[in-house]
């Protein structure tokens, strides 16, 4: 299930609860579902690998020690056959509210005591709240049923390439903005953030053999659970992982726990707990002994605290801010950075996300940053888009830091101008993630974008590190050269401007401009896109990238196709890119990032189909599922089957790449449908009011059979009456009969169109069932692979057809002198004074129209 699908099911779901809770708590409810869910089938195929047959899982009962103590020292908890998730469903009507309570309240007395820092009291906020769905026992047992059937499907495999917990936790924090509260999005990191983070904390900690990595507001837990991913991709294992997590409020502490456990991380590599990080300083070695308390400090921390709210700074001395101060009652930032900073290791890294504020705010934040910049512990700022948080839309930065730094420099990036809108937020796409990453990597100066700053320089600006002071990331602003303006032609500083295309295509310049004078230019031929497109350079900087390309295909071909089963789908698109990067180097004008995003746009359906191929076997690309549609019956929407679409094969590719002839056909038609639907409504919106009473109602009911008959019917009687008038063409009858043969073509239209769909789709199903290997692989190729080389092939065009529409607009900005713009408004006065002149009227309105022409500059008497 892609995540478009999940998030119809649950927004479908959430508006039947709408009614029994508030919209902001349906979230607890049906997290709490899907993961005591996953935890049902966890144990089941668990079991099933131990041996246990279904018929075998009746015996699965409390009552038999032997098996409790099977089950619970491997799994961490216990769930009786009578409680489990796929029970519950096949009680069908004999469900009830109580098989939950009973289950829940099992559940928690049966937990591993080795295993009770992980899911003691998980099921709290649900086990409480089981009351609110509804007034009577038989209304909760209705709502809980809704709610199961809706989550049967949602995976829980952990293979999917998306968080899918915190995925339904934001989708639903964003759709129920009104209810849940503004400040409601601080518990969730958005995905692209998380994997920004991700990507710097991996790149530090890549060569490490074991590491901890550390959350003190956890939230939902996706960003430890991105940062843990990508680490593992570097480590190649996940196992040596330990994750470390605190979160103060009680519900979002349990979606923690469960998120990490459904991401399939040993529960002996998860220390959680439920409290204030600033107000009681974690994680200990020894949890739960104070007489032996010693901070815990790991690889890496990751944070994305609550923005600027109180806190009760401490009284007695605090090691987390001895050395650097105490942040303002009024404001929190710097209070969890400095708790963050001090619980890293001395080679370790962190990230935590901020509001702007922090780097230009007075008082004791100023003496914070200050001293955190003498120490040297500031490793970089990223200053993000705006508006890419649910819930707030101030702009906020990724601070990075380090405990220990061979440099005293500071990297300041600004990434805030790269982002794709999507609806009411914006959003960092791959490319723009990537860019990010490469700048810290790279650690030099990119123009409006990146500047490694020097310590001496951020003293001179009083340890004010606002983005701004260093990067100017603003839009030019469009100037006017006053010499062109009066005099016409194009100044050779705005072309000189254009440095990047005369440096990649030389002798482009000399083709395209003549030199007036050292101030000004001049077109050297008015057909721009003709020299450009013809020019000598662009042909060869064309050659130069197709070659680059000419063998791109057959490599991603044995890349991908020849053997899926052998890809690694966690490095693979790193792997790509690389490709891709080696053979864009040295080729100017070309954005590296841009072919970047293109990879990554088809490399999101290619890792679905490889992970379906890896888990299901090469077999299902020749599957074909049912296509199930929701149909009224009975005032209920049921689901039921509409035809077939191919498992991994889309239909449309197969009868694009094998079935061409019947696509066409089937093509022809679709297209020829509303060209008629047109042409009948073009004959009867031409018709008069007097025509229209005439036809009578036929004009105004649907294009059926009758109306048909009935339009040639009335046709006949209108050319009876009218006689010879009537064999016009444009006479009345004519034209109704044209429109009953325009009904008559749509008809059959419509039932050969059904036909040859249902035929067409037949032969689409049994093409994909009869695939032979060699067929399959082509297939693929053509999904995978042809629309990325296509995207790929294009880049050329769209940086030439930029560079003509560039130097258009020159052209065009001082087509018009100013002299010209004189010149016109002079006859326009001269027009109006003319008109002035033929003016009569009393003595007020001459002496009026006198003065309006003397401001005109002319004379009206």
């Amino acid at each position: 299930m892609n995540k478009q699908q999940l998030a119809a099911k649950i927004w479908a779901s959430a508006n039947e609860m709408r009614s029994k809770i508030e919209a902001s708590e349906y979230k607890d409810y049906i997290l709490g579902f899907i993961f005591y869910k996953f935890l049902s089938e966890k144990e089941e195929s668990w079991l099933h690998g131990q041996g246990f047959e279904d018929a075998d899982m009746v015996s699965v009962t409390e009552a038999d020690p032997d098996i409790v103590g099977f089950v619970r020292p491997n799994l961490g908890y216990f769930i009786a056959y009578e409680h489990l998730y796929s029970t519950w469903l096949a009680k069908g009507s004999d469900f009830d509210v109580s098989d939950v309570t009973d289950a829940l309240s099992a559940f928690s007395r049966l937990v591993d005591p080795h295993h009770r820092h992980v899911f003691d009291r998980i099921f709290e906020t649900l086990e409480t709240g089981l009351s609110k769905l509804g007034d009577t026992s038989g209304a909760r047992t209705k709502a809980i049923s809704s709610l199961l059937h809706l989550i049967k499907d949602i995976p829980m495999d952990g293979r999917q390439g998306y968080d899918v917990l915190g995925y339904i936790y934001e989708y639903l924090i964003s759709n129920f903005a009104a209810n849940a509260g503004k400040k409601a999005g601080e518990f969730y990191t958005p995905h692209e953030v998380s994997l920004l983070m991700s990507e710097i904390v991996a790149h530090h900690l890549r060569d490490r053999h074991e590491i901890q990595i550390y959350d003190p507001t956890s939230g939902s837990g996706s960003l430890l659970i991105n940062i843990g991913q990508a680490v593992a991709r570097q480590m190649g294992s996940e196992g040596r992982i330990k994750y470390y997590a605190q979160e103060l409020k009680e519900n979002t502490y349990n979606l923690t726990r469960m998120n990490l456990v459904m991401r399939g991380i040993d529960p002996a590599n998860i220390v959680t707990r439920n409290g204030d990080t600033l107000a009681d300083d974690w994680p200990w070695f020894e949890e739960g002994h104070p007489e032996t308390y010693e901070p815990l400090f790991v690889d890496a921390v990751v944070s994305n605290p609550p923005y600027s709210q109180r806190w009760d700074a401490p009284d007695a001395p605090d090691p987390r801010f001895d050395d650097y101060g105490i942040a303002p009652k009024s404001k929190a930032d710097y209070a969890f950075l400095l708790h963050d900073l001090y619980h890293l290791q001395p080679d370790g890294i962190m990230c935590i996300v901020l509001p702007h504020g922090v780097l230009f705010r007075g008082g004791e934040e100023g003496q914070i940053r200050r001293n955190l910049v003498e120490s040297d512990k500031i490793d970089a700022i990223i200053g993000l888009p705006a508006n890419i948080f649910f819930g707030t839309g101030i702009p906020t930065i990724v601070m990075v830091l380090r405990k220990t730094r061979e440099r005293d420099d500071i990297l300041i990036i600004d990434a805030s101008k790269g982002y794709v809108k999507e609806g009411k937020n914006n959003k960092l796409r791959a490319s723009d993630i990537r860019r990010i990453v490469d700048a810290y990597e790279a650690r030099g100066d990119q123009d409006r974008y990146c500047r490694v700053v020097r310590k001496d320089d951020v003293r001179a600006n009083d340890y004010n590190l606002n983005i701004p002071r260093y990067v100017d990331s603003s839009e030019r602003t469009c100037g006017w050269d006053i010499y062109a303006t009066m005099y016409g032609g194009i100044p050779t500083s705005e072309v000189d401007a254009l440095k990047h295309y005369w440096r990649a295509l030389p002798g482009l310049r000399e083709e395209l401009f003549e030199q007036v004078n050292p101030a000004s230019m001049r077109l050297a031929s008015e057909d721009i896109e003709s020299t450009v497109r013809k020019s000598k350079a662009v042909g060869a900087w064309r050659e130069e990238f197709a070659g680059r390309f000419a063998d791109f295909e057959p490599w991603l071909y044995e890349e991908l196709v020849d053997e899926p089963s052998l890809v690694v789908r966690s490095s693979e698109e790193a792997q790509l890119s690389s490709e891709l990067f080696s053979r864009l180097e040295g080729i100017d004008l070309i954005d590296r990032y841009d072919a970047y995003q293109a990879l990554d746009d088809e490399w999101q359906q290619i890792a679905i189909d490889l992970e379906v191929l890896q888990t299901e076997g090469f077999d299902a690309v020749r599957r074909v599922d049912p296509r199930m549609v929701l149909k009224k019956q009975r005032g209920k929407d049921v689901e039921v089957q509409d035809g077939w679409v191919g498992h991994v094969l889309p239909f449309e590719l197969v009868q694009r790449e094998l079935l061409a002839e019947d696509a066409a056909e089937v093509a022809a038609m679709e297209f020829r449908l509303p060209v008629v639907a047109s042409e009948i409504a073009e004959i009867l919106e031409g018709l008069t009011d007097e025509e229209k009473s005439d036809a009578g109602d036929a004009v105004n009911e649907s294009g059926d059979a009758f109306v048909a008959s009935k339009l040639k019917g009335m046709a006949k009687t209108l050319r009876a009456e009218m006689g010879d008038e009537a064999r016009s063409a444009d006479s009345l009858p004519s034209r109704l009969d044209a429109a009953a043969r325009f009904y008559d073509e749509e008809r059959d239209l419509k039932r050969r169109l059904k036909e040859a769909k249902s035929v067409l789709d037949g032969k689409s199903k049994k093409a994909i069932e009869e695939l032979s290997d060699d067929q399959a692989r082509l297939l693929l190729s053509a999904k995978w692979i042809d629309p990325l080389v296509r995207r790929i092939e294009t880049m050329p065009d769209t940086v030439i057809g930029s560079l003509i529409d560039d130097i258009r607009a020159l052209a065009d900005k001082y087509a018009t002198t100013y002299a010209d713009i004189d010149e016109r408004i002079r006859e326009s006065e001269h027009e109006l004074i003319s008109i002035l002149e033929q003016l009569t009227g009393n003595e007020f309105d001459m002496a009026g129209i006198r003065e309006l022409a003397t401001l005109l500059g002319g004379d009206a008497r």
